[in-house]
């Protein structure tokens, strides 16, 4: 070490005597003669410029009268343009102030329930989330009408805005009292060697979720055992579902994978009974293509019935306990029931917080544990306690949309508006985004999300990252890249913020309110996006008809290959 110190010592006695005196005095002797070489002529008539050109310009100003030739046009041209402000910002007031009275109407309307000849008051909770509602919206309105003289956070004439007035002193957002002490439900009690083997065939994992809801809800009442599904005929749904932690909370084998039941029946088992829930467009919601492989993973079964000739998927009757008692009952130790998505049976039972069986835990259909973790690991690496959760679809939602009155797909700026009020409204810093959406379109969303002058983050999750540990228990169990757990991932991570904000018609999206209802995460002010809104463009509302080629339009002939397009509105 001390060689070492000498070492530097010495190189910095070189370094010293290397930038002495000697090297700066050189610069100076040869920079002298070059300055003393500068024309001076040339340095004088530039300060002789700068001293004249003032004069000329004030001398011209003031003969010629420019300013004033400027003021009219520009005053002229600042008054239009808070004038334009101005008128726009308050017809956007006069449809908020639409908005705000129907929802007064509504509120008051539903003040008071009249049940058994007694007029019973709503709950105040509901009231004051209610009027806190009108209170942002109220706001919302005042600023709007203020826009056109606002700069910054202050008025034209310095007045200071008051930003922390949507606080109110307490919170709006609060949790939804679920008042799981007063569920209805129905013990699950399975004979031994009966069993109802469930089918799910409409729609993604998500409408495939459902339905198994409702099997289940079928099994208790029908006391049997629910068989899940093979990989091979449906999902894997061991690998995002906890199959042992709905025995676990039932207290009982109600629940058996395929694989156990088929070692039961030792690898050949037979469906004495397939009973089909709807009859229309095709029994059982089921093809050829799934029944063969139904067929090859060893089940052998009798022909498809119809429980009622004339259910139909796209008009469900509503049904009652005693109608699958009586439908759907049997001594058979087999039976199999499909689709039942679409079933409408003891809908306020079903759809309770909790579900409609009951069990100790908090819901019975959730995901799996490495699922849970994973999220929670998210949660705390991205986004903390606080976060709005927004699901976002987009692929293929225009068509699906737009063939629903009203239409429920937003032009971006729209629904950056809607999500931007939730975010004052909420008080949250930062927004976890799931979205099949393209970039181009996520990206524009993104920036339209500003509240004061900030931009609220849109946070997705990233690519796989060895030095981010927050994925490493998928990774480590090959649950990695596995499409299903990915959108499972999503639905908890979204299940967990502090409000959240729905594609309306997604069943994706009500699978998530299905987890925050049965946890106890909804807010109140979870909703739809832009609920209560129409969009304000929606495509092949216009009707369009095409001129080409040489036609007569109003008494003029047109020339060949022009086409000439002509909007009119579509009569309703």
């Amino acid at each position: 070490m001390d060689r070492d110190s000498s070492d530097e010592d010495d190189d910095l006695r070189k370094l010293t005597h290397q930038n002495d005196t000697p090297r700066s005095s050189f610069q100076v002797e040869v920079l002298e003669p070059q300055m003393r070489r500068r024309p001076k002529l040339a340095f004088h008539k530039a300060y002789l410029f700068a001293l004249v050109l003032p004069i000329l310009i004030v001398l011209i100003y003031f003969s010629a009268d420019i300013g004033s030739l400027f003021t009219s046009d520009i005053s002229s041209f600042k008054f239009n343009t808070v004038s334009d402000r101005t008128r726009e910002s308050q017809l956007q007031a006069l449809h908020l102030l639409n908005q705000q009275q129907s929802s007064l109407l509504s509120l008051w309307n539903h003040t008071f329930v009249s049940s058994d000849n007694n007029i019973t008051a709503v709950r105040l909770d509901d009231i004051k989330a209610a009027l806190l509602t009108q209170i942002t919206l109220n706001k919302h309105i005042q600023q709007t009408l203020l826009s056109p003289y606002k700069t910054g956070n202050t008025l034209r004439n310095g007045t200071a805005l008051d930003s922390d007035s949507a606080g109110f002193g307490f919170r709006s957002c609060r949790k939804v009292d679920q008042r799981f002490s007063e569920r209805r439900t129905i013990e699950w009690r399975p004979k031994p060697n009966k069993f109802l083997f469930a089918i799910c065939l409409s729609g993604q994992m998500s409408n495939h979720l459902i339905c198994l809801e409702k099997h289940m809800f079928f099994a208790a009442v029908l006391n049997r055992a629910l068989v899940i599904p093979s990989s091979r005929f449906d999902y894997q749904y061991n690998r995002v579902l906890d199959i042992e932690h709905i025995n676990d909370c039932v207290g009982k084998k109600a629940v058996v994978p395929f694989e156990e039941f088929m070692k039961m029946k030792k690898h050949h088992a037979h469906i004495d009974k397939f009973i089909c829930y709807f009859a229309s467009p095709q029994p059982c919601y089921i093809d050829e293509e799934h029944l063969k492989k139904l067929k090859s993973s060893g089940i052998s079964m009798v022909k498809l019935e119809a429980a009622w000739k004339n259910e139909d998927v796209k008009n469900p009757s509503p049904k009652t306990i005693k109608d699958v008692e009586e439908k759907f009952g049997s001594n058979d130790d087999v039976i199999a029931i499909g689709d039942v998505y679409f079933a409408d049976v003891e809908r306020d039972w079903v759809l309770q917080p909790g579900g409609p069986i009951a069990h100790k835990c908090k819901t019975l259909i959730e995901p799996s544990k490495l699922i849970l973790l994973t999220a929670e690991r998210f949660i705390q690496t991205y986004l903390g306690s606080n976060f709005i959760a927004l699901h976002f679809r987009r692929h293929g939602f225009l068509k699906f949309c737009n063939a629903k009155k009203p239409s429920c797909f937003y032009p971006i700026p729209q629904a950056a508006a809607c999500i931007t009020r939730m975010v004052e409204k909420a008080g949250s810093p930062v927004i976890y985004l799931s979205t099949d959406a393209a970039e181009s379109e996520t990206g524009l969303l993104q920036s339209m999300i500003v509240l004061n002058g900030k931009t609220i983050p849109l946070v997705k999750r990233p690519p796989r990252n060895s030095a981010e540990k927050w994925d490493a228990l998928l990774y480590r169990h090959g649950l990695e890249g596995d499409h299903q757990v990915e959108a499972m991932l999503d639905k908890t991570i979204c299940a967990m913020a502090s409000v959240f904000i729905g594609a309306p018609g997604s069943t994706f999206t009500e699978d998530i309110l299905r987890l925050r209802k049965d946890w106890g995460t909804a807010s109140l002010c979870d909703e739809y996006l832009c609920q209560g809104e129409d969009p304000n463009f929606i495509s092949g509302s216009r009707e369009v008809n095409h001129f080409c080629g040489t036609h007569r339009l109003g008494g003029a002939v047109h020339a060949p290959n022009i086409c000439v397009m002509q909007l009119g509105q579509i009569k309703s």
